[in-house]
């Protein structure tokens, strides 16, 4: 069974950046999606990659601040996250699928870390 870890969260001001980073257990072309949760609120899709990483999607709110990227060779996936809102304060998770389905739809997801808190204030 494949293990996920995330990394890379922290404290960050308003404006500013952070990159997460999903390193998993072997080399694995499974397909990668982020997702987060913030208090009181539903697990929401973030973004998520193939297995080669050719393809990529978003969720409308990270459009154009957040990019997926992923080294199969070193195990690992990346979502850099810039200017940064209050609204992005969640837990993110990582989760790995046997296929992409150009959707980011957890119920899809069979493997997941136990996330990595970013909070985002001043």
């Amino acid at each position: 069974q494949l293990q996920l870890v995330e990394s890379g969260g922290g404290l960050v001001q308003p404006g500013g950046s952070l990159r997460l980073s999903c390193t998993y257990s072997r080399v694995s072309y499974y397909a990668i999606g982020w997702f987060r949760q913030a208090p009181g609120k539903e697990r929401e899709g973030v973004s998520c990659i193939s297995g080669n990483g050719g393809r990529t999607e978003y969720a409308d709110s990270v459009k154009g601040r957040f990019t997926i990227s992923r080294d199969n060779t070193k195990n690992t996936v990346h979502l850099q996250m810039n200017s940064l809102t209050p609204e992005d304060t969640a837990v993110y998770y990582c989760a790995a699928s046997t296929y992409y389905s150009g959707t980011i739809d957890q119920r899809r997801y069979a493997y997941w870390g136990q996330g990595t808190q970013v909070t985002v204030s001043s």
